[in-house]
């Protein structure tokens, strides 16, 4: 028997109640995916306030690699809220933070010693880290890539491709920010790594000739796989040529691991994936501290220090008890041995979706890296056009039936998966049947609203 129990639907009487009160009082800008309000949760498994049992693959949007309220981090974050909860770190110092950053230094990715800054939120490290590339190069430009994410601050904005939502309405966007083409194999003429690396790679080489001079860029900012973006990874020719062309122009690169940081590839950072990739800095956020607001950039110490005192930082960032959650994440790593658990949910999540592409095919393609796996959903094969349609009411079915998904891509067309690292395979099991029979009524509905064919 599963843990799925479903008494209503969603939403029930009483989140019915509170969605009424949080439509009158909170912004509508804050949307809720999913319409209900959460009880418990624990692992990938959750309750809600009418006491419908669901499993839980959106891990707060990549924040609960090692669950909802896992014991040990349960603990410490108690423990240490017991004897203080704020300093504010360039006032009064505390330990937690500086045992964190001890513990992180050498995990980060990249040649030589390691300094790192604390803040908030991902938005919060990649602006930072921006101002950091800026300080060091002394240069004004920034360049990101297309269906790129990084946030939602003014900076952080300006890198995000998308313009709806994210864009629209808060122009004018900060200045001197130029966008480079990314491959994405699966709508590429060729679908080869080595040719459409080569072909974006060319594409910046004249970007420096018509559009930016090199000796003005401080840095690349880069995800290696596009959480926003519908999981579309980096090919290795790519990440390799575009490291080479950072190093002939004195650019920095700055390796966006907010999402993909903490094990969701089955191995602590995605840079790990790519031989002899050597990024300047690294941000890092979300599963950090299992929910607890707090993120990070870490770097060569050099560039790191090259921003001068008070020239970052913020009143909360780096909180003690935060730390403390953080420090007890890396002990669950070490313990549970995630990164291989996270490597055995990746290869169940592809052999399962590569099942069911054979059967549904809306599924044009199955992706990811370790355990960030998608599907991208298309209305034809042949011409690969985008399903969001099909995903929305998909995601809306299986919700319904107890299984929480969400969705990524330039047109909301993927299904993604960011569920916890330790989620037992049968509870991904159980969420992907669910997956599995929705998609084939959602299909068999499409089908029938098509008609007989002339």
């Amino acid at each position: 028997m599963g843990v799925i129990h479903m008494k209503t639907a969603l939403p029930g009487p009483k989140a019915r109640e509170w969605l009424e009160k949080k439509e009158k009082y909170i912004a509508r800008a804050f949307e809720p995916h999913v319409p209900t309000l959460i009880q418990r949760g624990e692992g990938a498994v959750i309750e809600d306030i009418d006491g419908n049992r669901m499993i839980d693959l959106t891990g707060g949007l990549g924040v609960l690699n090692v669950g909802h309220a896992h014991p040990k981090v349960v603990k410490a974050i108690q423990e240490h809220a017991s004897r203080f909860l704020h300093t504010d770190f360039t006032v009064i110092p505390y330990a937690s933070l500086i045992r964190l950053a001890e513990r992180l230094a050498p995990l980060v990715p990249g040649t030589g010693p390691k300094k790192g800054a604390f803040f908030n939120s991902g938005a919060e490290a990649v602006e930072n880290a921006v101002k950091i590339a800026k300080a060091y190069t002394k240069r004004p430009a920034v360049i990101a890539f297309e269906r790129a994410f990084h946030g939602r601050t003014w900076m952080a904005m300006t890198l995000t491709s998308r313009i709806h939502p994210y864009k629209k309405g808060f122009h004018p966007l900060v200045p001197e920010v130029y966008r480079a083409p990314y491959p994405y194999l699966y709508r590429s003429p060729s679908g080869d790594p080595q040719i459409e690396s080569e072909k974006a790679l060319h594409h910046i080489e004249l970007m420096f000739r018509h559009t930016v001079d090199p000796e003005t860029v401080a840095a690349f900012v880069i995800e290696l796989v596009q959480g926003e973006g519908g999981f579309v990874v980096a090919p290795q020719p790519f990440i390799q040529g575009l490291q080479e062309l950072a190093r002939k122009y004195g650019i920095l690169i700055i390796a966006d691991e907010v999402q993909t940081g903490f094990g969701r590839t089955a191995r602590m950072f995605a840079s790990e994936h790519y031989p002899g990739f050597d990024p300047d800095l690294v941000t890092m956020a979300k599963s950090i501290a299992d929910g607890m607001p707090i993120s990070a950039v870490f770097g060569k110490a050099e560039i790191m220090d090259s921003a001068g005192v008070n020239a970052i930082g913020g009143t909360y960032v780096g909180n003690p008890v935060a730390a403390a959650a953080a420090l007890a994440v890396l002990d669950v790593f070490e313990e549970e041995n995630l990164l291989e658990k996270a490597k055995e949910s990746g290869e169940f999540l592809m052999k399962r979706f590569r099942e069911l592409q054979e059967r549904h095919p809306l599924i044009g393609d199955v992706r990811g890296l370790g355990a960030m796996v998608a599907i991208e959903l298309v209305k034809d094969r042949e011409t690969k056009e985008p399903a969001p349609h099909a995903v929305s009411a998909i995601l809306k079915a299986a919700m319904q039936k107890g299984a929480l998904f969400v969705s990524s891509g330039l047109f909301g067309q993927c299904i993604r998966v960011l569920a916890p690292l330790n989620t037992p395979i049968e509870h991904l099991d159980e969420a992907l049947t669910v997956l599995d029979e929705v998609m084939a009524e959602v299909e068999t509905k499409e089908l029938a609203s098509r008609g007989p064919k002339a």
